[in-house]
């Protein structure tokens, strides 16, 4: 008569032999190691060609135009070259229009577009996300047809319409075609953040003590202020960089913007000043960098919150 063994059994597992290839997870961790170097190095190829350009804008303007127009590559404004005549002549050439009077121009109209974008656009956001009224979802539509029909395609019109009311070669005047290309952006933007802030928090202040006004100015305001930030950021590069509508309804020398300027350094009958050129640019581009760096901690802040809700 035979046993049945009530014998446990077990397995025995035996050790890879020398040779053989890594364990799956190793083999996981060196592919995500080598993706992370390949994401690295494009990032860094596609950083030195944005980067390039900017560089070779600032290199340029440091030198003579005998080098400028040669055939041998300078990649460093070495101290045997250098030179600030590009910039002189940028700021002081009597021989096309201005220098100051188109930075004066370019600040008032884009302080201009800032500040009545943002009041406007900051008010119609409030307006369509925390009210129901008769015709909401009507001019919410509407703001995004108008976001879709390029400027391009309204000149003579927005051209007449300021010319009938007499605002050619007027801050005023361009200040308003800057708004009105804003102010939809602007609105559908903020609209996004108000959203993204609960009303209840108003509510819970309101509980407490405060006013409606109070509760929104110490509550909800600061909670908007990176959007505002954020918003702000794109209405001061388009007021400033714009050039096809100032070229138009700023058609005096003395009522130019920046851009409109840095158009003079090219002419038919004389060779273009390439050192100038590029001294124009630097001196346009560092109002630029210095609202970035104001705003550069707000406007990543603005930027996060906006995409966390909308």
């Amino acid at each position: 008569m035979s046993t049945i063994s009530t014998t446990p059994r077990t397995s025995v597992r035996h050790a890879s032999p020398a040779g053989k290839p890594a364990p799956r997870k190793n083999r996981e961790t060196q592919r995500k190691k080598a993706a992370n170097v390949g994401f690295a190095i494009l990032a860094i190829i596609v950083f030195v060609a944005s980067i390039f350009p900017v560089y070779w804008m600032i290199n340029t303007s440091f030198l003579p135009s005998s080098l400028i127009r040669g055939t041998d590559l300078h990649f460093f404004p070495t101290p045997d070259v250098f030179t600030l005549n590009n910039y002189v002549s940028a700021w002081t050439d009597t021989s096309r229009a201005p220098l100051p009077p188109a930075m004066g121009n370019s600040i008032m109209v884009t302080f201009f577009t800032l500040v009545i974008a943002m009041v406007f656009g900051f008010l119609a956001s409030l307006a369509v996300t925390r009210f129901r009224f008769t015709g909401r979802r009507a001019f919410i539509i509407a703001i995004l047809v108008v976001q879709m029909i390029p400027g391009e395609a309204m000149m003579i019109s927005i051209f007449r319409i300021i010319d009938g009311w007499q605002m050619l070669n007027t801050i005023v005047g361009l200040g308003i075609v800057y708004v009105s290309g804003v102010l939809p952006f602007t609105i559908w933007t903020l609209r996004g953040f108000v959203n993204g802030v609960p009303a209840e928090l108003e509510e819970a202040a309101m509980i407490d003590g405060c006013s409606r006004g109070r509760a929104f100015w110490k509550i909800t305001f600061p909670l908007l202020a990176p959007g505002l930030v954020a918003t702000g950021v794109f209405a001061f590069i388009q007021a400033w960089n714009e050039f096809v509508m100032a070229l138009i309804i700023m058609n005096r020398p003395e009522s130019m913007t920046l851009p409109v300027w840095l158009r003079t350094f090219q002419q038919a009958t004389q060779a273009t000043n390439w050192g100038a050129l590029m001294a124009g640019s630097v001196i346009i581009a560092i109002p630029v960098v210095v609202f970035f760096l104001i705003v550069q901690g707000r406007m990543t802040g603005g930027l996060v919150s906006g995409a966390v809700k909308g």
